[in-house]
């Protein structure tokens, strides 16, 4: 039981120490960069598309300002 724990432990320390993301390896640090700044823009657009919706400000009105008897 004690060799399959350093075992793992060893396994999951070379992988976090490795440097290589499992899923996306060989992207550099740039590419990184901009994949995360594209994230955040995104996630902020539908945020404000979001309280729009609910504040009701994404549709122009339909009131008149006229009276209608």
């Amino acid at each position: 039981m004690r060799f399959f724990t350093l075992a793992a432990a060893a396994y999951i320390s070379v992988l976090l120490l490795a440097g290589c993301s499992l899923r996306h390896p060989g992207e550099t640090r740039a590419e990184v960069d901009r994949r995360h700044q594209r994230v955040l823009r995104l996630n902020n657009e539908l945020l404000l598309s979001d309280l729009d919706r609910t504040l009701m400000l994404d549709k122009p009105s339909k009131l008149t300002d006229r009276r209608i008897p």
